[in-house]
């Protein structure tokens, strides 16, 4: 099963994924979602990155990035600290 769920070009991350990556516990995941403590950017790849797409999530000093495929299988996964 994929943790990131595609629909009408939406996309919803399990928020276990989110806290494992930073480090937290998943019931504070949709509070700093919606305090805003945890933002994200979603980047569509184009001509030989067609059908992926790169979600990046940040918090605090954290950067978590997902490459996945149009299915939401996680091709990559990657975790880095802002110096």
């Amino acid at each position: 099963m994929s943790r990131v769920d595609v629909a009408g070009g939406e996309f919803n991350v399990d928020a276990a994924l989110l806290a494992e990556g930073f480090g937290m516990d998943a019931a504070l995941v949709l509070p700093a979602l919606r305090e805003r403590r945890i933002t994200s950017l979603c980047e569509r790849g184009v001509d030989e990155d067609a059908g992926r797409n790169r979600l990046t999530f940040f918090f605090g000093r954290q950067r978590l990035r997902l490459v996945i495929d149009d299915a939401g299988n996680v091709l990559e996964c990657r975790i880095d600290e802002k110096q």
